[in-house]
């Protein structure tokens, strides 16, 4: 087969690239929560084995090298791509089985090792492959094509699913088609890449004297000596603690029919209210919070945004209570979304500036698994508290376990420039 010149536009790959990226993190980490959860799995079970899914993005950063030294970027990607698919059809495959459950977890954790090694090997090829120019032309598109893929998995492929249930009366034959579909369509975009990327000059395997040259201590041990670090990871940590516990609930939350305590969607009406929608207010507080933080501040901004992701939590606690109309989910679901991603910027942001230095890269992939390992573990023990209190206890302590994340406001560091500009 004959592989593509340079001269294609990057405007046709990298939205095919940053795609592929979405849909399979959304399925493993968000769409799995839901189908298990409509496949009469336990809470508790359903939020615990899910978590540990984040695992690969938590330890990225330490096979990261494997990637950059062996073969070249665009190989890891269309291999990973092809791996991925299969990885969602077995998924897919699985649910029509008895065991169902432990095939499936197994190939899910497989696919969370061969995503987070396309992510890595993606953001590679998009700095090798891209002139500086082109790269901050094409962040914007970037990160839309990631977000339609989250509202793709989230919210089309949900109602989707929901769709065949309503008219198959079958819910593992509705997934299992739901989840092949995402799978096909992985296949489709690995033949399309092995067609449009190009091959950069400077995408080549290292060699080996070089791999020697990796200094992996002095990169790790230069994060972990930086003033207030100890701070620093705390903020990591607990900015989202609460939000994490939430993140993991919510979906079946609004599943669970009414006499368990949720509120007893369909399929769906989830996939609509917190993938499509909730998804859209999501990145419309993302862009909002953006362009609040370039004209006012970090310093300035943290704390507004910090009440902005956790306060609407309280949403959760009334329709715990309550049980309201299925308009008003709508709207109390997407200003906690919206909100979610007006908070988040800040913390995407100070991400960004405790990764200076001379390890940029690295650094802010040590600081992406911090980030990674505190959306893990409160995931893990979200579902044995949720059957443990209840719905509305347990939304109540979601926002009480945000108090944590805002005091930690007060020791971390902030931007000398800031600063300067404040003072």
């Amino acid at each position: 087969m004959k592989f593509p010149s340079k001269s294609i536009s990057p405007a046709i790959y990298i939205p095919l690239l940053y795609f592929a990226s979405g849909v399979p993190y959304v399925i493993i980490n968000t769409v799995s929560v839901i189908f298990y959860k409509k496949l009469g799995i336990d809470n508790a079970q359903i939020t615990f084995w899910t978590s540990f899914l984040y695992l690969p993005w938590v330890i990225k950063m330490f096979w990261g090298p494997i990637v950059d030294v062996y073969s070249t970027k665009r190989k890891w990607i269309l291999y990973t791509q092809f791996a991925m698919s299969v990885c969602l059809g077995l998924v897919a495959f699985s649910l029509q089985l008895p065991n169902f459950f432990f095939i499936s977890l197994a190939a899910l954790t497989v696919g969370a090792f061969i995503s987070a090694t396309y992510d890595i090997a993606t953001d590679g090829f998009y700095l090798l492959a891209l002139t500086t120019e082109q790269q901050a032309l094409l962040v914007g598109i970037r990160s839309l094509f990631y977000r339609l893929a989250v509202i793709f998995g989230s919210g089309v492929l949900v109602v989707i699913a929901g769709q065949l249930e309503a008219k198959l009366k079958n819910i593992p034959l509705s997934w299992t088609l739901a989840i092949g579909f995402a799978a096909v369509i992985l296949a489709v975009i690995s033949v399309c890449d092995r067609l449009t990327l190009p091959l950069p000059e400077s995408d080549t395997p290292r060699q080996p004297t070089q791999t020697t040259k990796i200094p992996f201590f002095k990169i790790i041990s230069s994060y972990f000596q930086q003033p207030k670090i100890l701070a620093i990871l705390a903020f990591i940590l607990l900015y989202r603690f609460g939000e994490a516990m939430l993140l993991k609930v919510a979906s079946l939350f609004l599943l669970d029919p009414i006499g368990k305590g949720g509120l007893g969607l369909t399929t769906s009406d989830v996939g609509l209210v917190y993938g499509t929608f909730g998804v859209i207010s999501l990145i419309c507080g993302g862009i909002l919070g953006g362009v609040v933080i370039a004209k006012y501040g970090l310093e300035k901004c943290l704390l507004p945004m910090a009440l902005a992701l956790n306060v609407p939590n309280v949403f959760y606690v009334y329709m715990a209570y309550t049980k309201p109309t299925l308009p008003l989910v709508y709207s109390l679901v997407s200003v906690e979304q919206f909100g979610y991603g007006f908070g988040f910027t800040a913390f995407s942001v100070y991400l960004m500036y405790v990764s200076q230095g001379e390890y940029k890269t690295s650094h802010f992939a040590i600081s992406t698994g911090i980030m990674a390992l505190g959306m893990m573990l409160p995931g893990i023990m979200s579902g044995y508290l949720q059957n443990l209190l209840g719905y509305p206890l347990f939304f109540t302590l979601v926002c009480v376990l945000a108090i944590p994340g805002i005091i930690s406001l007060l020791f971390i560091p902030l931007p000398a420039e800031t600063n300067n500009q404040t003072s």
